[in-house]
Formats: C-alpha cells, structure tokens, sequence
C-alpha cells in the first residue's frame, strides 16, 4: 500500500522565490487546461487529449513571449499539473455516472493565486535527490533544509511541496510499504475491543477505559476570536492585514496540528492493542449540521475513523463498521433487552427487565463488540477480515533521523 510521509522544510529567501514561480507556473498550466476543455466543450469539439495539451500548453508555449517563463521551473512540475487537471475532469465524470464513491463532484473550476493552500509535485524522472547531510534537492530550486522526523522505510516514488495557509512548507514523500512485513513487526495479540464515540469523553473503549475528549479548538477559542477581532479592523490590501491573517491562520493550524497528533497516538495505540476492533459508522456530515456542529469538528472523528483504517490494513488487523442504526444505546449489554431511546442527558439507566444499572457509553461499546461479531482462533489469527484501505499522512515527534536514510 502507499503512504505518505510529510516533513517540514525550511527553503531559504531564493528557493522560497523559486518555490513560489512554480506554484505560479503550475497553476497557470492548470488553469490553461481546464479553459481549454470547457472552450471545446463549448464549441462542440472533442475533448484534446493529455498529449495535445501538453504540446500546445508546455512544449509551444514556452516559444511564445507571453509564456516564456515556463521555461524557468522543471517540466515535470508543469506535466504533474496537466496530470492533475486529467485526473479532476475523470473524478468528475465518474462521479456523474454514478462510478465514483463519495458526494457528488462538480466540474474543475480555475486556481487562484490566493489560494491558501499551493503544491507542486516532483516524480523520479524529476531527478530529485536526498543529499548526504540531509538536504532535499530539487530541480531548479536548490537543496532545501528538511527537518526529519524519522526515518524513510523505503525509496520514495515522488515528492509534493506545500505550502500551507500558514505559510509553512512540508515536503511530502510518496512512499510503497509491504503490509506483510509491517504485520510482522506487530506484536500478536487476541484482544477485541468495542469503541463509542462521543462529545463529553472522545472514546469509550468496551474494557471500561474512558478517552477524555481533548477539545482543542473550544481551549483556543479565546485566542482565535482575539486574532480575528484584530484581522477585522485591518485595512483590506494592507500590510497588515496580511500579518494579522497570517496570525489567524497559524493559530488555526496549532490546533489542527495538535488535534492529528492526539488521533495518531491513540489510532496507533489501539491497532497495537487489539487484534480486532468494532467502531460506529457515525453519520459525521449530518451531526456536523445540528447544533453540535462545533463540537463535532473540534472532535474529528472521520480522521480518527480514517486512521483506525488504514493502519488495521497496514498492520494486518480487523477493523468492523457496524451499522449507524444500530440501537447500541437502546440495548441491554446484559440480557440484551431493547429498552427503548432515551435524552442525551441520560448517561446511567437501569435495564427494566434485569435491573442491571449501564453507564451509557460503556455500554454502547460493549454492544459495538456484540454486534461487530467478532471472532479469534485459538492462534489469534481473525477469522472475519474486515481491513478498509485508506490512505493517510502520519506524524511524528522532531528530531534528525539516527539510522541511515533511504533516498
């Protein structure tokens, strides 16, 4: 499976000015891709073909006055941006014939420079490299200080440069792992374990464990509303403003920071933990539309979800969905008596038939387990395979990486 691992790079004032000529170029490239589609379509024609475009867009470009700066960042920056307008105008497609899973998705609309998020992509026939002391080096741009987090497992197959709203860079590599050999690293275990989700504790495990709910963005709150009370009262094209939105943006970003870093240690926690694991297929887009709307963003749990997923797949465990529907907190974990919905102010209840008094997310948990319907061999090998492919970004603590470095 591929994974990416990102890394925070730290480019000097003249590769932060060649960084952003390819951010523009790439852009641009994009841009002429998509008018060139929708003019076609406008008039009748067939769509032009990836090779069409990049003749007429790159190659012939360049020769004219108007476009002769594309000549100035590496041509693969600029094929990786037709790649991307390709692959955009195939996703939308899809999506209109009802191939594609997920919401509905609109036809490719054009990039601004304003956007607050830019990437460029680099591919092996880039020839980027990872220099001896450290440094990552690319085409037309110059080695650049990577701080590492850790080690790369394998030979990266390409590299994406971010720039993020808060005016960070990270250098994201794509990298191929081999599920078999990560498995082998994981310890074997014949636990099972049952999670509820909720607002006052984040998780409630079936053990009785209680994960308390970290909530970072309600304990910034009063510094976001200070830093964009002071956002507000700039002048629109100023200076300053352009300071006190990189304020805003950077507070943001700490909180989201810390927000993946807390779902990476317990996500990674409990894969280790437990051989299977049941969770609630929770409609996140529905809850995020009532009243608690702010609490369930703050809490994230469809990133959490995503990264129980494809590190079960990675590390060869079992991890089940059960139906959202399922009354888990309507039912007797004892007799398994319905004993009907109850408020949300309800959280301990005594079941009518055995008179057994349920903590209410405990118990929901334990009929999370129930109902997955799990089961160990005798070996701990899982008889039901449940792992759900998914990628996702991993994080790590600083610090230069000791073992030797694969590039």
């Amino acid at each position: 499976m591929q994974l990416r691992y990102s890394f925070r790079v730290y480019p000097d004032p003249g590769q932060r000015s060649a960084l952003a000529k390819a951010f523009g170029c790439a852009r641009v490239v994009y841009n002429d891709a998509v008018r060139a589609r929708e003019d076609a379509r406008e008039a009748g024609r067939p769509f032009p073909t990836a090779g069409q475009l990049s003749t007429r867009l790159i190659t012939d470009a360049k020769r004219t006055p108007e476009r002769s700066w594309l000549g100035e960042v590496s041509a693969v920056v600029l094929q990786q941006s037709l790649r991307d307008a390709e692959t955009a105008y195939r996703n939308f497609f899809a999506s209109l014939k009802g191939t594609r899973k997920g919401p509905k998705l609109g036809a490719p609309r054009l990039k601004s420079r304003k956007d607050a998020r830019q990437s460029v992509r680099f591919t092996a026939n880039a020839r980027w490299t990872i220099t001896d002391s450290g440094r990552l080096n690319l085409p037309k741009i110059g080695a650049v200080k990577v701080k590492w987090s850790r080690t790369l497992p394998a030979q990266p197959t390409s590299v994406t440069v971010i720039k993020d709203a808060a005016g960070r860079y990270f250098a994201s590599f794509v990298i191929d792992t081999d599920p078999a050999a990560d498995a082998a690293r994981m310890s074997d275990t014949d636990q099972i374990v049952g999670i509820d989700l909720g607002l006052s504790h984040f998780a409630v495990l079936s053990d009785g464990t209680k994960i308390d709910s970290p909530r970072f963005l309600r304990r910034a709150e009063k510094k976001l509303k200070k830093a964009q009370r002071e956002l507000s009262r700039k002048q629109k094209g100023s200076k300053n403003r352009a300071k006190a939105r990189l304020k805003v943006a950077r507070a943001h970003a700490k909180v989201a920071d810390a927000r993946r870093e807390f779902h990476h240690q317990l996500s990674t926690r409990l894969i280790s933990e437990n051989q299977g694991i049941a969770v609630e297929d929770l409609s996140v887009a529905g809850l995020a539309r009532t009243r608690l709307a702010k609490s369930v963003h703050d809490a994230g749990w469809a990133s959490f979800l995503g990264m129980l997923q494809y590190k079960a797949e990675r590390y060869g465990r079992t991890l089940v969905r059960i139906g959202r529907f399922e009354p888990t907190s309507q039912t007797c974990s004892t007799c398994g008596a319905k004993d009907g919905p109850k408020p949300l102010n309800v959280r301990e209840w005594a079941c009518s038939a055995c008179g057994t008094v349920h903590d209410r997310d405990h118990n929901a948990a334990m009929n999370v387990k129930t109902a997955a319907g799990l089961a160990v061999s005798a070996c701990g090998a899982p008889v039901r395979p449940g792992a759900v492919p998914a990628q996702r970004e991993e994080t790590g603590s600083h610090g230069f990486p000791t073992e030797p470095r694969a590039a």
